[in-house]
């Protein structure tokens, strides 16, 4: 038993080591109904931070406790907030700049901090790389399917502080997990690993040579690429993102699949309790989520902020069909038959408050996105509640990866059409843009925001941007890092 596996075993510790204050339900619910009245000119709430929180005649909740963004000195591909600094540490598509021989896998996506015991952090990075069977090849050895391209790349990243101010070093990188496809998110286990999670079903009957829609498991420690085995009771369908509950082992997982009217029903929200908590691979039960007294209950719309749902779990009797490469949905269908929930492409997810944040992309009125809070009340039972939804993409735009914050708010990285940003979701409910990519208007979208974690200090964000998802697709993903004076802000 590994020193991590038995330290979460017997403290049940966080994912991050230490203790975290979460959004508050009830202020997210308040400023909902409040620009749900349509309130313009109203205070959200009383900040206890000093930054004025008005409701502005469109309805949108912005504040700037860090001031305006500005381009970034260091990075000038952003605008930043002016008192932070933003610093580039790693890109994909090319050697690596500390590794020598690696060509650094492009698609950026997904990604955890963990502390090192030499005081460095770990970042586990995912790769969505899309390339189909015929031109894909795995980047490491050993590997699942030698046709993927996918996987994950490990970070040695070293915070040191010089003359009053941060200084971020690259010191190591190299290929963890290889042979997978389309590793789109995941997340962080509270023994010290990264789940990475397929986002496809595809498989044999289209040219790899093996099946694919699984979880793989990376530890922290591995210092290159582990064994990868499919966590195949963990479900077979389109995985996003997980999120764990450090009391009980179970592991949270999202399905990103759309609800569009008369033709694609929706995605599940699942979990997956294990036989032994913090070790998967000895296998479990997998469940979707059902609204109590509602069957096949759809939360994508007409839903009211603040409003709990009486929540149970149902079994999946089979989480590794055989028709999932023909019909992805094969998993979902059987929740459903069941009276399962259905949501509209759930993407992010991250323990905090009680419960299990996970994020809507594509849900709401204004399809813009919504954010969920699950809370087990039993072993069987919870209560779901929409504690945000956005009323246009002007103020959250399609949020995808998520994660609570080192002062106790959400941060949302951004995958819409227009304008991006990593946005924060304050307590109050209230608006911090983080980082805004700067381009002409009209000009093209170097690829979505993915990645958001926190250094286990709570002194650096990282953070992704996707890129090219193909080998020798032109624009370079790139992992960053951006500080500051976070005590101004709630974030």
């Amino acid at each position: 038993m590994t020193i991590a596996r038995r330290v979460f075993l017997t403290k049940l510790a966080s994912a991050t080591g230490g203790v975290v204050l979460t959004p508050s339900l009830a202020g997210l619910a308040a400023f909902n109904g409040l620009r749900a009245r349509g309130d313009a000119g109203s205070k959200v709430a009383d900040p206890a931070d000093g930054a004025d929180a008005v409701l502005r005649g469109d309805g949108s909740p912005f504040i700037e406790p860090y001031g305006p963004l500005v381009t970034s000195a260091d990075c000038p591909e952003f605008e930043i907030p002016e008192t932070f600094r933003c610093v580039r540490i790693s890109s994909g598509g090319l050697p690596s700049s500390v590794r020598d021989g690696l060509i650094v896998p492009n698609a950026f996506d997904g990604m955890a901090a963990f502390p090192l015991p030499n005081g460095n952090v770990r970042l586990i990075r995912n790769h969505e790389m899309v390339d189909e069977p015929d031109t894909g090849q795995a980047i490491g050895e050993p590997y699942y399917d030698g046709k993927a391209s996918g996987g994950t790349t490990s970070l040695e990243v070293r915070i040191s502080e010089q003359g009053g101010d941060l200084s971020i070093e690259l010191v190591d990188e190299f290929v963890s997990l290889a042979g997978t496809w389309v590793n789109c998110a995941g997340g962080p286990t509270p023994w010290g690993s990264w789940l990475s999670c397929e986002e496809i079903t595809a498989g044999r009957e289209s040219g790899f040579d093996e099946e694919h829609g699984y979880i793989f498991e990376v530890a922290a420690s591995a210092t290159g690429p582990v064994d990868p085995v499919p966590l195949r009771a963990m479900g077979r369908f389109i995985h996003e993102a997980i999120a764990v509950d450090p009391e009980t082992g179970i592991v949270y997982e999202t399905e990103d699949t759309w609800y569009v009217p008369d033709r694609l029903p929706g995605a599940g929200l699942y979990r997956f309790i294990p036989d032994e908590p913090g070790v998967l691979a000895a296998g479990g039960r997998l469940q979707m989520m059902a609204v109590t007294g509602e069957p096949g209950y759809l939360t994508a719309r007409g839903q009211s902020p603040g409003a709990v749902l009486p929540a149970h779990w149902v079994d999946i009797d089979d989480p590794d069909p055989a028709s999932a490469e023909e019909d992805r949905l094969a998993v979902f269908k059987q929740g459903v038959a069941k009276g399962a929930a259905r949501f509209a492409r759930l993407e992010g997810a991250f323990h905090g408050d009680g419960g299990i944040y996970v994020v809507s992309t594509n849900g709401g009125d204004a399809t813009a996105g919504q954010v969920f809070h699950y809370r087990p009340t039993s072993a069987d039972t919870g209560e779901l509640t929409l504690v945000f939804e956005s009323p246009s993409k002007d103020v959250l735009d399609s949020p995808d990866n998520i994660v609570v914050s080192s002062r106790g708010g959400l941060v949302m990285c951004e995958d819409g059409s227009g304008d991006q940003y990593v946005r924060g979701l304050d307590r109050d409910g209230r608006i911090v843009n983080l980082v805004r990519v700067a381009r002409e208007e009209g000009g093209p979208q170097p690829g979505e925001f993915a990645g958001s974690c926190y250094s286990p200090d709570g002194r650096v964000m990282f953070f992704n941007q996707q890129g090219g998802r193909k080998v020798g697709e032109g624009v370079a993903s790139g992992t960053f890092a951006l500080w500051g004076p976070w005590e101004d802000g709630p974030l």
